[in-house]
């Protein structure tokens, strides 16, 4: 199933479950008498009964909306945390990054490369992306798998990773070359506000097989700009979520971002940045797509 935060009439933001067998729908989740306040209050507290409630639409008291009604948001507005998220973790990635940068870059390492991303709120689907003239010099786009835990993990072997994840979504990790070079460090060029677009779902994780292998894909102004899989990722969901884990608690909620194929901005020669009016598309197999204008 896919859970969505979304907004009625009225703004407040609400909850709902949509199916893939029902594309286009989605069914508030208080109709299947289930008062979560919000997605992390949903991921902390619902246990087998109440997500097994949600997988069969029969339980609801009311009709499904129209995704086309409402206004999507980022399926956790406000995580509990900053996102933990993996640097040049495809190999083509990597090649394009320190033809760009090479200091910025460093490409040659063996273990992986992991940095935070402050996220004030998560950007919904629609929404649109600050451009901040005058800041930013080198706005770019990064499509990637996100994965969302949900239990609190701690030590956990490589084997059982499977068994703490709730779900899957798109995340654009937008950047800020500039700053993300000057400052030789990736934390403030990642993490102004409304450099996290995400959505326009959680898929559940029952609906993937594990390790997930799924295309990831964005385009700009129409035109394709990524185009790869998960299973071209150097270090895999397992792998990245057992060596977190390990000495440092993950909190149920937390959200990861697992990198970046080829095909930024910064890879082209001369680099092809985002500029306002441009509309970017993210999109990752059996998940969506998310769209957003820079302004």
């Amino acid at each position: 199933m896919k859970l969505y935060t979304y907004q009625a009439p009225g703004g407040v933001d609400r909850l709902g479950v949509g199916y893939l067998d029902a594309p286009g729908f989605l069914w508030p989740v208080e109709a299947f008498g289930l008062p979560f306040a919000d997605m992390n209050d949903l991921i902390c507290h619902a246990d087998k009964a109440a997500l097994d409630r949600l997988r069969d639409r029969g339980n609801a008291s009311e009709g499904p909306l129209a995704l086309d009604s409402v206004r999507l948001r980022a399926p956790i507005p406000r995580p509990l945390q900053d996102l933990m998220c993996l640097g040049i973790n495809y190999a083509d990635h990597a090649v394009e990054s320190a033809r760009f940068h090479q200091d910025a870059f460093l490409v040659d390492r063996k273990k992986a490369t992991y940095f935070g991303k402050r996220v004030f709120e998560a950007t919904g689907d629609g929404d649109a992306i600050p451009s901040y003239t005058g800041l930013v010099d080198g706005l770019d786009y990064e499509v990637e798998l996100g994965v969302v835990l949900g239990k609190d993990a701690k030590n956990v072997p490589e084997d059982k990773v499977y068994e703490y994840i709730f779900g899957y979504t798109v995340i654009n990790d937008v950047s800020a070359r500039n700053l993300q070079t000057e400052h030789n460090q990736w934390y403030f060029g990642k993490s102004l506000d409304g450099f996290t677009p995400m959505g326009p779902c959680f898929l559940t994780a029952d609906e993937v097989a594990f390790p997930p292998v799924l295309r990831v894909s964005s385009m700009v102004n129409g035109e394709t700009r990524q185009d790869s899989r998960t299973d071209h990722l150097i270090h895999g969901v397992a792998e990245i979520i057992a060596e977190l884990s390990r000495g440092m608690t993950l909190r149920a909620g937390t959200v990861i971002a697992t990198g970046t194929p080829s095909g930024v901005g910064m890879g082209f020669t001369p680099p092809n940045f985002l500029k306002p009016g441009d509309v970017v598309t993210c999109a990752v197999e059996g998940i969506g797509e998310i769209t957003n204008t820079v302004e």
